[in-house]
């Protein structure tokens, strides 16, 4: 089944469940904890001095654990901080603020060779297979050079087998190990991407984007390629995305991001059959459905203006310039928390940040036009917080 079909009564990966994933499931052990994870980059000026005037939020409070044995799906729009996410997880950026916590190891506390030794259990597959690849290595070199970090290669029978074991897993030929990136196909370099991060043995894969620079056909074979060599190596996935078939297809659970913060998280079907958060509704309306008849009658939300600028996010609730369900009382100056909603059939797993989710889900509160906004670009270039707006009427006006 090709992994941008989408269907009503379940996603493909629970229709195809099989003992070993069920297996996966069932595990509750914490293998990654995130706590308030923030990363803040300096926006600074100044010819001789350099002077920080503001800061861009990328990552504004992300707080998720992620189990062993499962596929954690994050999804949101670019330049939700999906990605920069992802790398402060691994330390390839450094947090501003919070805590990871890997196998019960503080991550924060590790420098040096004690950080770089634990890197072998955390591994990223990144979203350009091209750019992610010396190309001045071969394959055999680029997969030899993590494992000879680790002291994996003293024994060179065993890891010449290793090799051959990988590439085998990844779906490509022995002969590939001879060839330079440039000679491989968008699909199989992500395939050698796939197999690098295989190399070392690791326990978590952050693959951050893994087919959105790949055809549709060749999509499909890669996500299924990240299911195979789950069930055949034991790991564990945090799959970042902003392509919901993508995600819905691949994981167990789904984190729903959206500037810098979640804004629900629920088990993959039941994200899908009941989206809570306005955002997550919006963002489910643009999936197609291969069905005329229920395209035709399903809802549509089409989101008024752009993403807000990291550099100056709304006070508030984040969204609520752009929610077609605002309301003033408090969307506009409190910011809400991830919390377990009071919905019959809606399980304690499914969190949502959102002050009205009863009332939006009940119709108390019905769906209204909202004004499309234009944003003064000189309030992002580190000055006032103060967004100088216009709504379709012309009448100007400001925001906290």
């Amino acid at each position: 089944m090709s992994a941008n079909q989408s269907t009503e009564t379940g996603s493909p990966r629970s229709i195809r469940g099989s003992e070993a994933e069920e297996k996966l499931r069932g595990v509750d052990e914490v293998l990654l904890d995130a706590r308030d994870v923030e990363v803040h980059f300096p926006i600074k000026r100044g010819v001789i001095f350099d002077k920080t005037v503001g800061y861009v939020y990328a990552v504004d409070g992300m707080t998720l654990q992620i189990r062993k044995g499962e596929t954690y799906g994050l999804v949101g729009e670019s330049g939700c901080g999906k990605s920069t996410f992802g790398r402060a997880l691994l330390r390839l950026e450094e947090p501003t603020n919070g805590t990871v916590t890997f196998a019960g190891t503080d991550l924060s506390t590790l420098k040096g060779e004690e950080l770089r030794t634990k890197r072998r259990d955390m591994q990223m597959v990144f979203q350009d297979p091209l750019s992610s690849l010396d190309p001045r290595q071969t394959v055999e070199s680029l997969l030899l050079e993590g494992m000879h970090a680790h002291g994996l290669t003293k024994d060179k029978e065993a890891a010449g087998a290793r090799l051959r074991e990988l590439l085998q897993a990844v779906g490509l030929p022995a002969a590939a190990l001879r060839k330079y990136p440039h000679e491989f196909s968008g699909g199989q370099r992500q395939r050698i991407g796939i197999a690098r991060a295989l190399s070392v043995d690791p326990q978590l894969i952050v693959a951050d984007e893994p087919v959105s620079a790949l055809d549709v056909s060749v999509q499909a074979q890669v996500i299924n390629l990240l299911e195979d060599v789950q069930e055949q190596f034991g790991l564990t996935y945090l799959v970042i995305a902003h392509d919901l078939a993508v995600v819905r297809h691949i994981s167990d659970r789904v984190g729903v991001m959206y500037l810098g913060s979640l804004v629900e998280e629920a088990d993959a079907d039941g994200l899908y059959a009941t989206p809570l958060h306005p955002y997550t509704r919006a963002l489910m309306s643009a999936v197609p459905i291969p069905d005329p008849l229920i395209e035709d009658h399903r809802e549509q939300i089409i989101l008024a203006g752009d993403l807000p600028s990291p550099a100056n996010p709304p006070s508030g609730c984040r969204f609520h310039t752009r929610c077609p369900w605002r309301q003033e009382e408090l969307c506009d100056t409190e910011r809400p928390q991830l919390r377990v909603v009071q919905i019959d059939g809606v399980p304690a797993s499914h969190r949502v940040a959102c002050h009205y989710a009863e009332q939006i889900h009940s119709g108390e509160i019905e769906r209204h036009e909202v004004d499309a906004m234009a944003i003064d670009p000189a309030a992002n270039e580190g000055g006032p917080t103060v967004n100088t707006q216009e709504n379709v009427g012309g009448q100007p006006f400001s925001t906290p």
